[in-house]
């Protein structure tokens, strides 16, 4: 837990033209979040045949229209990502934003964007490819000059000059569900994040909303013991690594109710979580929720910051 209680974020997918979008970023800096994110991807799951905008230009676009609210990417990944112009990108996005950027990361999953640019990789190569990006980022936005011939990535002489505004480099929130990835967020990053266990379909089919949700939440608790394993591993104490957890990840949504989002907190504090993370609700589909929640937890934002310390 941070000195200032539980920090809260707020994920707002890419959907909206800039003109209906603006408004948005400005109510996530308004409503007192800490930080407001958006996804990395070319296309989402079944969103794929709707509208979709890049997620650089449209982070660098929040950051002039907002001043206080850090901002960042939930995630970035391999998927159709190299670290040499991602690098540039990053250090752009970082100098634009006054030092507000937050750099999410994972490996990449296995929807859309990993195959629109050809066949994706099988699971321990994705895995591979993940710890070469991010050392590879690591570098590039940690020194002027960076030469690198890897499995998959070679730099030849890369420069990222000036370099970022935030030393040594911007923060690092690596999101990890299994152990090699566990330990590369422990390696490198300032912040590990996660979504929760994916339950498969046939463990929930015959369970009520109630139980699936306890089931996500057990599954969730076994994920952070297993982080604290990896981070020591590494020599680090895990309590020195911020966690952000996405409370989306769990079958109901976070903004379904009140109840379901106050007792989402409550556990997640427990559980050792300095961040919390919800998406800007749909009407419909997935992330569906209500606006009137999201004003009220737009209203009790330093009330539970503070029961959460």
């Amino acid at each position: 837990m941070t000195r200032d209680g539980l920090r809260f974020g707020i994920v707002l997918l890419p959907q909206d033209r800039w003109a209906q979008a603006r408004a948005r970023w400005q109510r996530a800096e308004e409503y007192g979040f800490d930080h407001a994110w958006t996804y990395d991807h070319l296309a989402w799951r079944t969103l794929v045949d709707e509208p979709w905008f890049a997620t650089v230009p449209l982070l660098a676009a929040a950051a002039t229209a907002t001043e206080r609210i850090r901002l960042g990417t939930w995630v970035a990944s391999p998927n159709f990502r190299h670290p040499v112009p991602f690098a540039k990108d990053v250090m752009g996005l970082d100098d634009i934003s006054g030092g507000r950027l937050l750099l999410g990361l994972g490996a990449g999953g296995t929807g859309w964007d990993a195959t629109v640019l050809g066949p994706p990789p099988a699971p321990a190569e994705r895995t591979r490819r993940f710890a070469e990006f991010t050392e590879l980022m690591d570098r590039l936005l940690t020194q002027p000059v960076t030469h690198h011939a890897g499995e998959f990535y070679t730099a030849d002489g890369a420069r990222t000059i000036p370099g970022c505004v935030q030393r040594p480099r911007v923060p690092f929130v690596l999101a990890a569900n299994g152990p090699r990835a566990m330990r590369l967020a422990a390696r490198h990053g300032q912040a590990w994040v996660t979504f929760g266990p994916n339950l498969p379909a046939e463990a929930t089919a015959e369970l009520s909303p109630a139980a699936a949700q306890e089931l996500w939440w057990q599954g969730l608790a076994a994920m952070v013991e297993q982080f604290g394993v990896q981070a020591r591993a590494e020599g680090r104490d895990p309590a020195s690594v911020e966690r952000h957890l996405s409370l989306d990840g769990a079958p109901v949504f976070s903004l379904t109710s009140w109840d379901v989002l106050q007792e989402g907190v409550e556990r997640a504090a427990s559980l050792g979580f300095t961040d919390v993370v919800v998406h800007w609700p749909r009407a419909e589909g997935v992330y569906a929720g209500s606006e009137t929640v999201l004003d009220r937890l737009a209203g009790e934002l330093d009330r539970l910051r503070a029961t959460a310390r």
